[in-house]
């Protein structure tokens, strides 16, 4: 009885838990053990069962833990934030025209920092490029991609008059065909559709995780690989990269020099491709996938599960964040140091964060600072990361923060939740 009541009343009273709430003083968190089975409903995830158990636990959380910062931020004045599908058509194509208005504004990286950043798109681009051998570690990959993804959409509202926010991409409701997704559909209100089939690499058979040479899951083809040929970024324009990329025929960049710091940055103009695939989003970041990764007994455990295991993509398994980079594959979107070239990659990176968001506030008087690994990736003889260890996105935007101020969404420089 207990558990279809919790349930029936998140599932039935979503809006309840965004209305606003007086300062608590019960530290009483909902145990989501007894959210373990949702009701059979083809319209119901799991995953979103356990994030709407989050939010409550992170209000109490917050409401007795931080009461300074609570004032400053709670249910009045929190930013929510939504999928794709749930923004109305004049908030998509608001957001649409924003990212383009990126595109447009000049570059703020000096050109002997980055010699092919041509935008302030660019300029975010040029970031993830220039600092991913120090964020793509277990310390503080998810704090300083949770920074970049609320400096991006800062970015969007200071610089192109942007009102609404960052919106994610639900992978679990959108699995068995994301190509049928709002996001990717190739409609006036998308991020552009799939890749031409047409003009592939035809010398390619398949995408090799870790890497094309030696393989150890072998993506097939979908019906796409090409430029992006419908929606409103048909046309958009990849610059920097590529610097690991899974396609062939990707023109090399002509900065490849890995000890001058310049490596990706050169001028590489090209278009965006994609090639969207069901085989890999329906096996990876289904509901079950999330909910086992929700269910992660502690920080490790949910950093390599997310990753593709302790021992990477060994029995076949791939993980949610390389299964939601290679569910629209291509060019720069396969390239993990440089797909945020592909605008999809925000929405992508919008769900890393609120699947962490979730798992942190499952329980968070255990998980809020929950931090684990070294300070630099595949090498687990450096020092651990800490909280106390400083982040910063170069030109793309002003500011430095620790880990900590990044390890809560409600606190820090933050203020957003999750709906």
């Amino acid at each position: 009885m207990r558990t279809a009541a919790v349930v029936g009343a998140i599932l039935l009273a979503p809006a309840a838990f965004a209305a606003p709430q007086t300062l608590t003083t019960s530290e009483e968190y909902l145990d989501y053990s007894v959210l373990d089975t949702a009701p059979a409903s083809s319209n119901v995830l799991q995953a979103d069962v356990l994030a709407s158990a989050a939010a409550i636990n992170q209000q109490i959380y917050q409401s007795i833990n931080n009461p300074t910062q609570w004032r400053k931020c709670n249910r009045n004045n929190a930013i929510y934030r939504r999928e794709w599908a749930a923004f109305s058509t004049s908030e998509k194509k608001d957001y649409i025209t924003a990212v383009q208005c990126m595109s447009k504004l000049p570059s703020k990286t000096p050109k002997e920092k980055c010699p092919g950043c041509q935008n302030r798109y660019d300029d975010f681009v040029a970031t993830h490029i220039n600092q991913t051998f120090s964020i793509h570690n277990t310390g503080n990959f998810l704090a300083w991609h949770r920074y970049f993804t609320w400096a991006y959409e800062q970015t969007l509202r200071k610089e192109c008059n942007y009102k609404g926010y960052q919106p994610y991409y639900n992978w679990p409701r959108w699995a068995r065909n994301p190509a049928g997704s709002p996001a990717l559909d190739g409609s006036a209100t998308s991020m552009g559709g799939n890749g031409l089939g047409g003009d592939r690499c035809t010398n390619q058979t398949f995408y090799g995780i870790p890497t094309q040479a030696q393989p150890l899951i072998e993506i097939p083809h979908g019906t796409g690989g090409g430029c992006v040929d419908s929606g409103p970024f048909k046309d958009w324009k990849v610059n920097l990269g590529p610097v690991f990329t899974d396609v062939t025929c990707t023109p090399a960049n002509p900065e490849t020099n890995f000890t001058n710091g310049l490596i990706g940055l050169g001028k590489n103009t090209r278009c965006l491709r994609r090639d969207i695939s069901s085989w890999t989003s329906s096996q990876w970041t289904n509901d079950q996938q999330v909910t086992k990764l929700l269910k992660s007994k502690d920080m490790k455990t949910f950093w390599y599960d997310m990753q593709g295991g302790e021992n990477p993509f060994s029995n076949n398994f791939m993980g949610v964040h390389t299964a939601g980079h290679f569910t629209t594959g291509g060019d720069p979107g396969s390239d993990f140091v440089a797909s945020p070239g592909d605008p999809w990659f925000f929405f992508h990176h919008g769900q890393i964060d609120r699947v962490w968001w979730t798992w942190q506030n499952l329980d968070p008087k255990n998980r809020i600072n929950a931090i684990y690994g070294t300070v630099f990736l595949a090498d687990p003889t450096a020092a651990n990361a800490t909280l106390n260890d400083s982040m910063n996105l170069g030109y793309a935007y002003p500011g430095t923060v620790t880990i900590k101020d990044a390890m809560s969404t409600l606190a820090g420089p933050f203020c957003y939740a999750y709906i």
